[in-house]
């Protein structure tokens, strides 16, 4: 079984603003018509078929829920992470970055999401 096979196509963003309008109880519909968009955008957007939303948007959907503060710049971090489809430019390092590049490129589906969240902590540490 495919590790992320659960969560296929949703990004960090897209999954922070499904939460959020789920918390609170609001549809889809209701928040689109509230920010003047298209419900077929926002659910586009929360599935991660989307790229990563503006700057705007986000600001928009960060006073839509009232966040502020930290909250709002998790939000636009997320968001910042949430292209789903990456490039990542090797040319500046080493073969064996670009190695690892192109083996997560061709195997990131079949990762087990606990060797997944293992990674992103490395990554993260170090940053």
């Amino acid at each position: 079984m495919a590790g992320l096979s659960r969560a296929r196509g949703l990004t960090p963003f897209g999954q922070r603003v499904r939460d959020l309008r789920r918390a609170r109880h609001v549809s889809q519909k209701d928040m689109a018509r509230d920010l003047q968009i298209s419900a077929a955008y926002l659910s586009a957007l929360e599935r991660g078929q989307r790229g990563r939303p503006s700057p705007v948007l986000v600001d928009q959907i960060c006073g839509y829920f009232h966040i502020i503060w930290d909250e709002a710049d998790g939000l636009r971090r997320l968001a910042r992470l949430s292209h789903p489809r990456v490039v990542i430019d090797t040319t500046a390092c080493g073969p064996d970055a670009t190695e690892l590049a192109n083996r997560l490129a061709e195997d990131i589906n079949d990762l087990p999401l606990e060797q997944v969240k293992q990674m992103l902590a490395v990554i993260t540490a170090e940053t």
